[in-house]
């Protein structure tokens, strides 16, 4: 089960973030400080909490500003929604529930006083009572007709009174009892109020399976794994002082100081005061063979733990660590038992132990993660969504490049959602993953957008940092380079491309480097700075007024020629004033059907030559390119080229030999 969608209202600094997509494996949260995006997390978390993790605290949690609506009883905390979550199935749950729930959301959300709401979306209607109220009258009719009497008649009117209620033996108990009872009243000859029977019982029967399917679900819900850089686990533990902090309510002041050690102690299956009295244990005298025999079985049993734990957690590491075996990096992990200390030592290529803390603030950050989530996962780390706050900060920005690959190895097995400002931790091809979020006041509250925008200049720094890191690192790397208007051409150029590459069908050249200039302006000053250079230059531009004026300036035809300038019209025939999403039309228009609500099909038809994109925008309210580019990379990533039709196939494989051809 994947979380799909999410909204969160009335918590902390956010008054309603609005809804907001998430993506299947992994989504990145970008904001400057105090924008919000660890209180996002936060709120995420109450979804699905792992055990021992404090729920809402109307106090603290509901903002400030109108808190004195509580404290007036104007409004109450159980009237309060604070989050709630869209899931989508995978295979694994479907294989549980009937398939007429496959294409369903599973929709749960939470409110201020921490009680819990479900339902499903999209599946089959619940049947309430009011929905069965004609029928059960005529029922009840004739029942009262049959035996002179109006006793039936009476209790429906009775029943239909609760008409919001959904009929169910845990909704209308007295109601399901009665209906059960009257079956056998009905006249047998009566082929009309039995048919009226059996189909009211099919109605009640859909609600059980509802009710059935919900619960299924409610057990598969991910339990979500939250960590931040509070969160460390201590190289060196004094067990006996841990032990009386926790039997003495001690770390409420300061409960992120020793969270990671009692992870760490939840994981090895021990409490503080256990390991504690162990260490404190004296030998019993030789003479006590028992006595003898059940120290030798605790230390044994101990040291078992201690073992296996340590094996595990290197395992993991040095799975997502990738240390390089020809420099000295840490991967060996080792936690040791000594009297009334436990330790967490890092064993070198030499056999040296050494304490966690004397490792680097990277390694410290990933044993401190892993820690966290296993104990708060436990069995169910399988079926866990990672939240993570300001991921590998302590890296250096080269490492933290690596560490993005980490992080979306991570995604893989657990879909995963982190915030970070850090431009080292934005992919250029992972614009599509990220999620602004944005704090314009206080009186509005923190807001999470869908699409890459935000009033903030501050919001999109770190997006503009990665876009001109990666940049500068290509312009002048690469020789051969195909220059873009904009950031939408990018996508459908690599993920088409990513499409043909899987096929087997003409690829684009892998040595050509995507540069997008953002409009069609600044295609020339692009193509000129990498013309001084001595680089290998095309561009691709649309055959709409923008993409006409770009091409017939001086300068670009000098930098270029004519034969490096491509035009969209010369690969989609038909359409006039074309652009790259008439390369894609008719699956764009499936795509749109889906992504929107909208099927234009029938205006296509009539307008065969229309550019797609005028028909999307006129046909469907508060259309986004950037929305459709960004649907249909997702989409590439679920079908093969095949998918494509057959002219949109033809048509890319033109344009990726002459963009080939161009740079030669």
């Amino acid at each position: 089960m994947r979380l799909a969608k999410a909204r969160i209202q009335n918590y902390r600094s956010i008054k309603d973030t609005g809804e907001f997509t998430l993506e299947e494996l992994k989504t990145i949260l970008v904001g400057p400080n105090e924008a919000g995006k660890t209180v996002v997390l936060k709120a995420l978390q109450q979804l699905n909490l792992p055990k021992g993790v404090d729920g809402f605290d109307e106090i603290r949690d509901y903002p400030r500003s109108l808190y004195n609506d509580i404290t007036t009883g104007k409004i109450k905390a159980a009237e309060i929604e604070v989050v709630r979550g869209w899931f989508s199935l995978d295979d694994e749950d479907k294989k549980l529930i009937p398939a007429t729930f496959h294409q369903c959301h599973y929709v749960r959300s939470k409110n201020l006083n921490n009680k819990p709401y479900h339902y499903l979306e999209n599946a089959p209607a619940a049947v309430y009572l009011k929905d069965l109220k004609d029928d059960l009258l005529r029922l009840g009719k004739h029942l009262d007709t049959q035996s002179g009497t109006t006793v039936n008649s009476e209790k429906i009117n009775e029943f239909v009174k609760s008409f919001w209620k959904v009929v169910s033996k845990e909704s209308t108990p007295e109601f399901i009892q009665w209906f059960e009872s009257i079956f056998v009243e009905i006249d047998e000859d009566n082929e009309k109020e039995i048919a009226r029977y059996k189909k009211m019982e099919e109605l009640i029967q859909n609600n059980e399976t509802r009710d059935k399917v919900l619960k299924i679900l409610e057990n598969r819900l991910p339990v979500f794994v939250l960590f931040n850089n509070y969160f460390k686990v201590k190289p060196v533990i004094h067990l006996e002082h841990l032990a009386n902090r926790v039997e003495g309510n001690l770390m409420d002041d300061d409960k992120f100081y020793d969270y990671g050690n009692l992870c760490l102690l939840k994981l090895l299956g021990f409490s503080p005061r256990e390991l504690s009295t162990i260490g404190k244990t004296a030998s019993p005298s030789s003479n006590d063979v028992e006595g003898l025999k059940l120290y030798r079985d605790t230390l044994d049993r101990r040291s078992y733990q201690l073992d296996a734990a340590s094996i595990r957690l290197t395992t993991e590491i040095k799975n997502i660590w990738n240390p390089n075996p020809k420099r000295p990096e840490a991967e060996k992990l080792q936690i040791q038992a000594d009297g009334q200390y436990l330790k967490v030592v890092v064993e070198d290529e030499l056999g040296v132990k050494i304490e966690l803390d004397q490792r680097s603030e990277g390694f410290q950050w990933l044993v401190s993660f892993y820690v966290v989530f296993f104990a708060e996962a436990m069995d169910k780390h399988k079926n866990a969504i990672l939240l993570l706050d300001e991921p590998g900060m302590s890296l250096h920005a080269l490492k933290q490049r690596e560490f993005r690959l980490t992080l979306s190895r991570l995604a893989e097995k657990n879909q995963t959602i982190y915030s970070t400002h850090s431009p080292f931790l934005v992919g250029p091809d992972e614009l599509d993953l990220v999620r602004v979020v944005e704090l314009k006041s206080r009186e509005e509250g923190t807001k999470v957008h869908t699409t890459i925008s935000s009033s903030d200049p501050a919001g999109l720094l770190p997006l503009q940092e990665a876009l001109g890191y990666d940049l500068a690192q290509s312009l002048f790397s690469q020789q051969k380079n195909l220059v873009l208007e904009g950031l939408t051409d990018y996508w459908y150029i690599d993920a088409t491309a990513n499409l043909f590459r899987e096929g087997g069908l003409e690829k684009l050249d892998d040595k050509i480097a995507l540069v997008f200039a953002n409009s069609a302006g600044k295609v020339v000053y692009y193509a000129t700075i990498l013309h001084a250079h001595n680089l290998k230059i095309a561009a691709l531009l649309d055959s709409d007024n923008a993409g006409d004026q770009a091409a017939n300036q001086d300068n670009l035809v000098h930098a270029l020629g004519n034969k490096n300038i491509l035009r969209t019209k010369d690969f989609c025939s038909g359409i006039v004033k074309p652009e790259i999403e008439d390369l894609l039309r008719d699956t764009l228009v499936s795509i749109a059907k889906s992504e929107f609500g909208v099927d234009v099909s029938a205006v296509i038809k009539k307008n065969p030559s229309r550019p797609i994109i005028d028909i999307f925008s006129k046909e469907i309210k508060g259309f986004s390119k950037y929305k459709l580019a960004k649907a249909f990379v997702n989409w590439t990533r679920s079908n093969k080229v095949n998918s494509l039709t057959e002219e949109e196939r033809k048509q890319w494989e033109k344009l990726f030999q002459s963009i080939n051809k161009a740079l030669k």
